[in-house]
């Protein structure tokens, strides 16, 4: 954090744009503008920013400076990093908690990331009894903060367990009742805590536990290569499928072969750099071109010039899910397509899990119809290689799919692919989402989104069975969603809203699709919007960061 000066007249913050620092006015006079209106003027201590800092949303209001003075700043870049290090410092002090239990401390490093993950923060009031002896034995517990007594009835003790100490171990490591009345001194306890069952749901018992091997846990990504014979120089131009920020998507054919169609995807490099995507494109590359899934879209080479990189892409002509869903599906799916629908995604989450990818941005936008009235997954912006003791702290994804550890700054991993999967089912079948508001800096959804699942109205076209998943998607900390236990995607495959599907036909291609758009050739686009051929030129762009393109 930094001292800033300020000028008479200055704009500290304009309304309407994205921002990448945080202010505490110190001296001076500010006024704030909401539509060109002045609201207020102050000159006390005063926080504002941060609600751009942390949710990457847009200034909700102008500030300006009404006289000379002096603000303190702190930027993104170390605010973020101040994140990742607090996290990084909490994470190695539960690690030596945790060397220091029996039977704990003869697994790896690895292993005990994984077990201080699943650990929540409790704090006890002065003199309330945290476990009392003779109960069972259901929780583990490790000071934080503050200090407890320990007492038993048959004889007199004079213990008291500060910070780093534990009690309750016993819950996680065999069956058994409290040996003693643990009670928290003034002016409190903070503890992490750890049930046994979450320890059994994502480990099983202490043996199946201790025998865990960490290092086979990932399928390797990488990468395959398909039509690399195929030059830039071959297709021709059919039409425009799409257009967003920086780039296009082309539906391209082979010169010499009608029956070969593909999808280019354009990038600017000149705007990929302005906006610092390099890191974005080429993961996106690297992830999505290790792909070899019929549920994923296949990226099968990339090419570069001065002015674009451009992805070739398997071409899917049914358009996507959210065209799909608002223009025939206005109301939303039946159940049975809902969960031929639901069925295909979880397959491409599936494969994407099993490699240590989160993909990190499921929405309908992200869902493409192939010409069979299958289902894929594309889309790779988001989407990073993490192992299961990792956690990521960029803020990324839809806001109205967005899980809760992402919005309150927590660490997030592969867990919040199932958050979004739940959003997903409830979007099936209601053609909304279930925290959808008007508000556009998004922050009355990302209220809803913390507020959980279980202040939602349900409408009556969500089946019971399909609420239970989505409630059972869409717990408020990871660990706690279906899927995320140990016996990871099988635990939703196996739900009773998918009773008897036949997992086996969908993979083979043998269930009839809810809907096959009606093609009449292989370049046939009546599944898209009509896009306007983009007649901009961008400036060549030479940093070389796409030398592996």
């Amino acid at each position: 954090m930094y001292l800033r000066e300020t000028n008479e007249d200055e704009d500290i913050v304009r309304e309407g744009e994205f921002g990448n620092q945080l202010y505490i006015s110190y001296e001076g006079k500010y006024s704030i503008f909401k539509d060109n209106q002045k609201i207020v003027t102050f000159n006390d201590i005063r926080v504002f920013g941060e609600l751009s800092l942390l949710y990457n949303a847009k200034r909700l209001a102008s500030i300006r400076s009404i006289s000379n003075g002096k603000l303190w700043v702190l930027d993104c870049i170390v605010f973020k990093a101040l994140i990742v290090k607090t996290a990084l410092e909490e994470q190695t002090e539960m690690i030596e908690f945790l060397q220091k239990v029996p039977k704990l401390n003869a697994v790896s490093v690895e292993l005990l990331m994984r077990v201080a993950n699943l650990f929540q923060v409790e704090f006890f009031q002065s003199d309330f009894d945290i476990v009392t002896e003779g109960e069972n034995a259901d929780k583990f517990y490790v000071i934080r903060a503050g200090e407890v007594e320990v007492s038993k009835s048959a004889e007199k003790l004079d213990v008291v367990l500060g910070k780093g100490k534990f009690f309750g171990e016993l819950a996680i490591l065999k069956e058994d009742v409290r040996q003693a009345t643990i009670t928290a001194k003034s002016p409190g306890v903070e503890c992490l805590t750890l049930s046994s069952k979450q320890f059994m749901d994502h480990f099983g018992d202490l043996e199946e536990f201790i025998n865990i091997k960490l290092s086979n846990e990932y399928t390797p990504v990488q990468e395959i290569r398909e039509f690399n014979e195929i030059e830039i120089s071959d297709l021709t131009l059919v039409t425009t499928l799409g257009a967003g920020g920086y780039g296009r998507v082309e539906l391209v054919r082979h010169k010499k072969d009608a029956n070969q169609v593909f999808a280019l995807k354009y990038i600017k490099k000149e705007k990929a750099v302005s906006i610092a995507a390099q890191d974005h494109i080429k993961n996106e590359k690297e992830l999505q071109m290790s792909c070899n899934s019929k549920f994923i879209v296949r990226l099968y080479r990339t090419y570069k010039d001065p002015k674009y990189v451009y992805f070739l892409l398997e071409c899917c002509l049914g358009g996507d899910m959210f065209n799909l869903m608002r223009k025939k599906f206005p109301k939303g799916f039946a159940e049975t397509a809902s969960k031929f629908y639901a069925a295909c995604v979880l397959e491409g989450l599936a494969y994407l899990h099993e490699r240590g990818i989160a993909y990190r941005d499921l929405k309908p936008e992200n869902i493409v119809v192939s010409s069979n009235g299958y289902i894929k997954l594309t889309d790779f912006g988001f989407a990073k290689l993490m192992d299961s003791k990792d956690k990521a702290f960029t803020f990324v994804g839809t806001p109205e799919y967005i899980a809760p550890e992402i919005i309150k700054n927590e660490g997030h991993n592969i867990e919040v692919d199932y958050w979004a999967y739940g959003i997903f089912i409830y979007e099936l079948f209601t053609s909304r989402t279930p925290f959808r508001s008007r508000d556009p800096s998004n922050l009355k959804t990302y209220r809803m989104i913390l507020q959980g699942i279980d202040h939602v109205a349900f409408p009556n076209t969500i089946p019971s069975k399909a609420k239970q998943i989505i409630k059972q998607l869409c717990r408020p900390k990871g660990f706690e969603r279906l899927g995320c236990q140990k016996n990871g995607i099988k635990d939703i495959k196996s739900h009773h809203w998918f009773g008897n599907f036949h997992w086996g036909a969908l993979s083979e291609r043998k269930l009839l699709p809810p809907f096959k758009p009606d093609l009449k050739s292989n370049t046939d686009t009546r599944c898209f919007q009509k896009f306007r051929g983009d007649t901009s030129v961008p400036q060549d762009e030479f940093s070389d960061w796409d030398k592996d393109f």
